[in-house]
């Protein structure tokens, strides 16, 4: 996965919006937006980490994260099953 410092750093005068906690899901940034692009399986990981079931993980992260719209910096939410 790629780390958030990293994208910073390659981009020091942008501003990402990031999802509190999901530091670990983040898979990349937008070409065209330069919004961060995050992994949906890895998110559920991140939930589950912290003892909640997969079904539980999926629910909290479409009623309070993936269907967020926080303006033109909105992350990216992208599943990532074969």
């Amino acid at each position: 996965m790629i780390k958030l410092n990293e994208i910073i750093e390659s981009y020091p005068e942008e501003e990402f919006l990031k999802a509190d906690g999901f530091d670990d899901a983040i898979i990349g940034i937008e070409a065209n937006s330069l919004r961060l692009v995050y992994s949906v399986e890895a998110a559920i990981e991140v939930l589950m980490r912290d003892n909640m079931s997969r079904e539980d993980a999926l629910e909290y992260l479409y009623y309070n994260t993936i269907t967020a719209y926080v303006g033109d910096k909105t992350p990216i939410w992208i599943n990532t099953i074969a």
